[in-house]
């Protein structure tokens, strides 16, 4: 089995966007902007030794993709803006899983899978973290049939 390639695998600038409160950046302009809504690519991988996944790598408003940087994640490297990090980026193709419970209730309607599947990964994730967030089994079940009601509405949990 051949190795995941990396994006990218190299050192990068780390700079702010804005003043007080504004965010810090690392411009990636190696990867070329998706074709996706809002130009958001969903990456894993490392800054220097950290390691994060189920990231967004966002449009810089320049035509290039950038990653944020964190205080939490900067403070952990001991790196701040103007310093030097190594970045290792793959694509994160991890998929949504759909809880079991859930999937069966949603092939027993006719059509709210085939619903269901037309939502964003977003939009189907609200819906499986409000069912998974539930500390009952009874509240789940009726968190489950809510959001089998709202699908055939065609409402969205946010």
């Amino acid at each position: 089995m051949e190795a995941e390639k990396p994006l990218v695998d190299k050192d990068y600038l780390l700079f702010k966007i804005g003043d007080k409160g504004g965010w810090t950046f690392v411009e990636i302009p190696e990867i070329p902007m998706p074709k996706t809504s809002f130009g958001m690519l969903k990456v894993k991988g490392k800054i220097d030794d950290y390691a994060f996944s189920n990231t967004h790598l966002m449009p810089l408003g320049n035509g290039h993709l950038g990653l944020a940087v964190k205080a939490e994640i900067r403070k952990k490297i001991k790196k701040q803006v103007g310093d030097i990090v190594h970045i290792t980026i793959y694509e994160d193709k991890t998929s949504l899983i759909i809880p079991q419970e859930l999937l069966l209730c949603l092939e027993y309607e006719d059509g709210v899978l085939e619903k269901f599947e037309m939502y964003t990964d977003g939009q189907k994730k609200a819906f499986i973290n409000w069912i998974n967030s539930a500390k009952t089994e009874q509240t789940k079940a009726e968190r489950i049939a809510k959001t089998i009601t709202m699908i055939q509405k065609g409402e969205k949990y946010y």
